[in-house]
């Protein structure tokens, strides 16, 4: 039978009994682990083994596991004692080894292999892990196979106070309304205790207030706090803002407990206890007469201690002799009351107006205040006078004119005055871009206006100007006025054909046939509408064909006054009516129907056939006209195609015709010139040689009168200078002569000087400055220079006989 000693309590040891009394009278085997939580005695051992002796006798093995109890935060030096581990199969003669396996086996928990004896290896910590499940198993130390199945158990350890509380929060925040009863809800802290709870008051946690009286408390067991002070002593106005320390402890608030604190962040919010009050009993305002109607003249402000919702106000006028002129309204950014103009002002007629202001809130609260909370302002408004433009009598005018009113007709006037003290006279203008014709005027001095032009109705029934009245003394003081010209209707248009009628009547026509209605148009608009009258003509009366019948509803009808019409005979009838009005004074004018006989249909009358002059007649063309016209275009249109057919066929010549390169081309223009005589086409000045010219400066631009140039020299060789000497000399020369003359070129001008310098081997080619004839020249020099110049050679080096040949 396995056996195990350990401290164990003296009532445990009885349960164990009682169990092994139980188990023996049901016959059953019971393999006992004991398990003592007290020093093992000696008596209690010699107990143990009878007792173990006499069940060993009625079981083979058994297991019986209890838990193991360990302290925590152990602080010896030596392994911490558990408990010792004894099998049936240990027979002390050192055959069997005790194996242990599970929740730190080998590093936190050791068995001595040969006695079962159980330590713990070092310091543990119940928060960590407040137990460990191992398992126990005896084998034999020879063969290493096991001796009994494996036994599990548990070490439990023992909690100690060695947490201190931990609130869930470092800081907590809240809010209370002000004016609070006492053991108002402001809020709850919790905080939490590592410790076992279930032993002892490790975890036992009492709250109370360290910092925050006397103005709040905590209850102890829950952690609400509360406020402890009446409304009268919570008033945001006075202080806003508390901090409060609370304090947990364990061991139930016993003293050696430990503790552990939070902040509590408390704001009273506000509520509506305070009423808006004015910054000053008057407010004095000024304002310009001329201010425009809901134009603020001022603001006036009243304070409220409250904030937000509760700080919002309304402004009132509840008196004064300005209640009708001025209105208040209130600024919901800035809660100031803005004094707005409601009507005009006028400086000469009240110069100064009283108020009476109130002021409350939009929004009381009649737990701490009564509807009788308001405070009253007044309000003293100045009227400033101001130099005012002039008034009209009238925001507008409607004048009526006949439209035949002659030239210089007053049709109406209008008036202005000066509102001002010193009534300044007022001369009046009409604004010419309302009356861009200038068919009204006025008379500066009195208003009236009057016809510049005659009117038509028919063309403009209505004009609308403005007229602008100015003061004498101060012109930029305008106003303006408009004026409605109606102009009236005067019976003064005949009436007229409404249209263009194309008549006709068939040759079969009966006598007393109707063939045509017809109305007329008048542009006069008579107040009783229009009236028209139908007649015949007097020249068309006479051995009439026609009648004309007047229907009394503005139109008449054209009838047949004989039977049959010859289409031969005449193919078209001209009937003159006469077309008058029935107003003063009447209006009369004679239209003319063209009515043209046709071949109708013996049956139903419609038209077959008509004259074929009538109808081109119709149009306003003959059929002669028409083709006229159609042989000119077609005659203009054959022009048009064959001068753009001759334009294309046209070639233009080329400049120079050969396709060789142009370079190799000599352009010939044909223009001869004057010979080596001819000095007066340009000034062969430039060309001379500069020794010839040192003699001579004058003008090149201009006929010289008189022989200026001396017979040329004998030509002479002279040898070309290496640093072309007499080239910048004569360049030189050239120079100062520009810088000399007022009359020469500017400074940006270009001067072309066409001369070689001396030196040259060939000298000039001109012949001006040559004194010997060309057959005593030597030209055999030329050969040297190239086969080109060969041939210049032999031109110019042959004797006179092979030139003139």
């Amino acid at each position: 039978m396995a056996h195990v000693s350990y401290h164990f309590l003296e009532a445990e040891k009885m349960k164990t009994w009682i169990v092994l009394l139980l188990w023996a009278c049901a016959h059953q085997s019971v393999n006992a682990v004991a398990l003592s939580r007290g020093p093992v005695r000696r008596k209690t051992k010699e107990i143990e083994g009878r007792q173990d002796k006499d069940l060993l006798r009625r079981s083979k093995r058994g297991w019986m596991w209890r838990q193991f109890f360990l302290q925590e935060e152990y602080t010896g030096t030596e392994h911490q004692y558990i408990g010792k581990l004894h099998s049936d199969m240990d027979k002390g003669d050192g055959t069997v080894m005790y194996v242990l396996a599970g929740d730190g086996a080998g590093t936190i928990f050791v068995i001595d292999s040969n006695s079962g004896d159980l330590h713990a290896t070092r310091s543990l910590d119940r928060e960590e892990k407040p137990f460990y499940t191992l398992r126990a198993q005896v084998v034999n130390k020879k063969t290493g196979l096991p001796l009994e199945p494996e036994t599990e158990f548990t070490v439990k350890l023992h909690d100690i106070n060695d947490n201190e509380p931990k609130f869930d929060k470092e800081v907590y925040t809240a809010s209370v309304p002000e004016r609070s009863h006492i053991g108002t809800y402001v809020t709850q802290v919790t905080a939490q205790d590592a410790d076992d709870e279930m032993f002892g008051y490790s975890a036992k946690l009492s709250y109370s207030i360290s910092q925050g009286h006397p103005y709040f408390s905590v209850e102890p067991n829950t952690g609400i706090i509360r406020t402890a002070l009446g409304p009268s002593d919570m008033d945001r106005e006075q202080r806003e803002h508390y901090q409060v320390v609370i304090e947990a402890k364990d061991m139930a608030g016993q003293k050696g407990g430990l503790t552990g604190t939070t902040t509590v962040n408390i704001s009273l919010t506000d509520v509506n206890d305070n009423p808006p009050r004015f910054m000053q009993s008057i407010y004095q305002f000024s304002v310009p007469e001329i201010t425009k109607v809901g134009s603020s003249v001022g603001r006036i402000r009243a304070v409220d201690a409250d904030v937000s919702r509760n700080a919002e106000m309304d402004y009132t006028v509840v008196g004064g002799d300005g209640l009708d002129v001025f209105d208040v309204s209130t600024d919901r950014n800035t809660q100031e009351g803005i004094l707005s103009l409601k009507k005009p002002l006028d400086y000469e007629k009240k110069k100064s107006y009283t108020l009476q202001i109130q002021v409350q809130n939009t929004h009381p609260d009649p737990r701490f205040l009564s509807s009788d909370a308001k405070d009253m302002a007044t309000i003293r408004v100045s009227v400033e006078d101001v130099d005012e433009p002039p008034q009209f009598e009238k925001i507008s005018y409607i004048l009526e004119v006949k439209e035949d009113a002659a030239v210089g007709t007053v049709i109406g006037s209008v008036s202005a005055v000066d509102p001002d003290i010193r009534r300044s006279p007022v001369k009046y203008s009409i604004d010419r871009h309302t009356d861009v014709d200038r068919v009204f005027g006025v008379y500066a001095g009195n208003g009236s206006i009057f016809l510049q032009r005659p009117l038509d109705r028919e063309e403009f029934a209505w004009h609308n100007i403005s007229v602008i009245a100015t003061e004498f003394n101060n012109p930029e003081q305008t106003s303006r006025v408009p004026v409605y010209i109606r102009v009236l209707d005067v019976n003064d248009n005949p009436p007229m054909l409404a249209s263009f009628y194309e008549t006709f009547v068939c040759e079969n026509a009966k006598a007393g046939q109707k063939i045509q209605t017809i109305s007329a148009v008048d542009p006069d608009d008579p107040v009783g509408g229009h009236r028209f009258l139908f007649s015949l003509a007097p020249e068309s009366s006479v051995r009439a064909n026609f009648s004309v019948r007047d229907n009394g509803d503005n139109t008449a009808g054209i009838f047949t006054r004989r039977t049959g019409f010859g289409r031969m005979h005449k193919s078209t009838h001209l009937v003159s009516v006469v077309i008058s009005d029935g107003h003063y004074p009447m209006q009369t004018s004679t239209g003319t129907l063209t009515i043209r006989v046709c071949t109708c249909d013996r049956n139903d009358g419609n038209m077959e056939m008509c004259n074929a002059e009538a109808l081109s007649s119709a149009a306003g063309l003959s059929t002669g006209a028409l083709v006229a016209i159609l042989l000119c275009i077609l005659i203009l249109l054959l022009i048009v195609v064959l001068f753009a057919a001759l334009k294309r066929q046209k070639k233009k010549e080329p400049l120079i015709i050969s396709k060789e390169d142009v370079r190799d081309n000599v352009v010939s223009y044909n223009d001869e010139g004057g010979g080596e005589e001819d000095t007066q086409a340009f000034d062969i000045g430039a060309l001379r040689h500069p020794e010839v010219m040192e003699e001579s400066k004058l003008r090149r631009d201009i006929l010289p009168s008189e022989s200026l140039y001396p017979p040329p020299p004998l030509r002479r060789t002279l040898v070309p200078s290496r640093e072309n000497a007499d080239v910048r000399d004569f360049i030189n020369q050239r120079v100062q002569e520009n810088d000399g003359n007022p009359t020469a070129p500017p400074y940006d001008s270009l001067a072309t000087y066409a001369y070689e310098g001396n030196g040259s081997v060939a000298e000039s080619l001109s012949s001006l400055g040559s004194v010997s004839s060309e057959g005593e020249q030597d030209y055999n020099y030329l050969s040297e220079w190239g086969p080109r110049f060969r041939k210049l050679a032999d031109m110019y080096g042959g004797e006179d006989s092979d030139w003139d040949s």
